[in-house]
């Protein structure tokens, strides 16, 4: 374990250290504005008044077939950590997984990617599904090949605050449902120690949101930054600047 430790803070503390044969760099596109709150309590509904002060940002559906679900996000950063909001239409919760950590992203999902600091080829993932259910890992990527570790003491202020809403049908597998939400809050101390962190005025990170859904029988896909072949496409990032 103190091996596998030591190996990870090489790799972050090394800001030369290249993905491939490139270190990603920060896209040249304008970065989405991450406004800053107080922090407030979770719903799962995003009713909170805060979230009346930045925008809905859409994701794009990637494959054909099955229907177009609306999918969207809204983010927020406070002194303490980064909130995020997910919302997206559906006809049916379409996931078997009701434990933590399990294979989320075989069932539906909504995903989150915080690449902290784009010098470095380590970055944060982050799964949901309609059950409340979450895979956090922690992906060096090294030579384009990548693998997802999982939080060491991962509770109390080192864990993340969720709840998920679900309109139209009940929290079930395979429930009949309208569509589902969720609130998530992301404390600084669980990304220690990636760079960059925590974000003030001005840091800016690489990011993605995703979606999945299985409700077609086959897996949909959904990204903010449309990726081609996998959620780990760090160079199809996109800014986040907060403010």
């Amino acid at each position: 374990m103190k091996l596998l430790i030591y190996l990870l803070a090489i790799i972050i503390i090394n800001a030369n250290v290249a993905i491939g044969r490139e270190t990603v760099q920060l896209q040249d596109t304008i970065p989405l504005p991450v406004r800053k709150c107080p922090d407030f309590n979770l719903t799962g509904t995003g009713d909170n008044d805060e979230w009346a002060r930045t925008e809905w940002n859409y994701l794009t559906k990637l494959d054909t077939g099955g229907k177009i679900y609306t999918s969207k996000f809204k983010i927020l950063y406070s002194a303490k950590g980064i909130y995020v909001l997910f919302n997206g239409d559906d006809d049916k919760i379409t996931t078997q997984y009701e434990k933590d950590f399990e294979d989320l992203f075989k069932g539906d999902v909504f995903e989150v990617f915080f690449h902290t600091d784009p010098g470095t080829p380590v970055y944060f993932e982050y799964e949901i599904n309609q059950l409340n259910k979450e895979l956090v890992l922690l992906v060096p990527k090294i030579n384009g090949k990548f693998y997802g570790w999982i939080p060491w003491h991962y509770e109390k202020d080192r864990s993340i605050k969720k709840v998920v809403n679900i309109m139209g049908g009940k929290m079930i597998s395979n429930s009949v449902i309208n569509s589902w939400s969720t609130e998530l809050f992301f404390p600084y101390t669980l990304f220690s120690p990636l760079g960059n962190v925590p974000p003030t005025s001005g840091t800016i990170w690489n990011a993605n949101f995703y979606r999945l859904d299985y409700d077609s029988g086959k897996m949909k896909k959904w990204a903010w930054g449309p990726v081609q072949k996998s959620f780990h496409e760090l160079e199809k990032f996109c800014p986040i600047k907060f403010e």
